[in-house]
């Protein structure tokens, strides 16, 4: 089965419109993905058209616009396009489902913490130590020339 899950950036609004047929509602919109570790600044990054159909098309239409963050469930298919007389490949996300990602610095992000400390705490800890906090180092197992006649292998 084809299926995929991508995370990038949307670069292009949603656009809605209907099919001729029986106005089934279909959304469509660019977005980039984050570039490759070691690549230049000026570098182009990869994008790709997600397409949404039914109540999913206008979820994005609503819900969705350029520069959020998003999550994409789907199957990916290859289009062929003819443009200038040359036959083109490509590639078409057809999404399930859309997630919102939260950026780690917004303001919803560092409020969370607040409403945790705010909450009644627990008694503080008694000052003794404990076994689990203080890391033990484990040295590697011995072994001795005379064992070698065992190696299981």
């Amino acid at each position: 089965m084809n299926s995929c899950i991508l995370m990038a950036e949307i670069i292009k609004n949603p656009e809605l419109r209907y099919t001729a047929d029986n106005q089934m509602a279909v959304a469509d919109m660019f977005v980039q993905f984050a570039p490759p570790p070691g690549s230049r600044p000026d570098d182009r990054h990869p994008t790709i058209e997600v397409v949404g159909w039914g109540n999913l098309a206008t979820e994005m239409k609503e819900n969705y616009k350029q520069g959020d963050r998003v999550t994409i469930e789907g199957r990916l298919q290859m289009n062929t396009i003819e443009r200038d007389g040359y036959k083109e490949k490509r590639a078409q996300l057809v999404a399930s489902r859309l997630y919102h990602m939260m950026a780690i610095d917004s303001p919803t992000a560092s409020a969370a913490p607040a409403a945790v400390s705010a909450a009644p705490s627990s008694p503080p800890p008694s000052n003794r130590t404990t076994t689990a906090s203080v890391p033990r180092k484990e040295e590697p197992p011995s072994f001795d020339a005379d064992d070698s006649d065992q190696i299981p292998f």
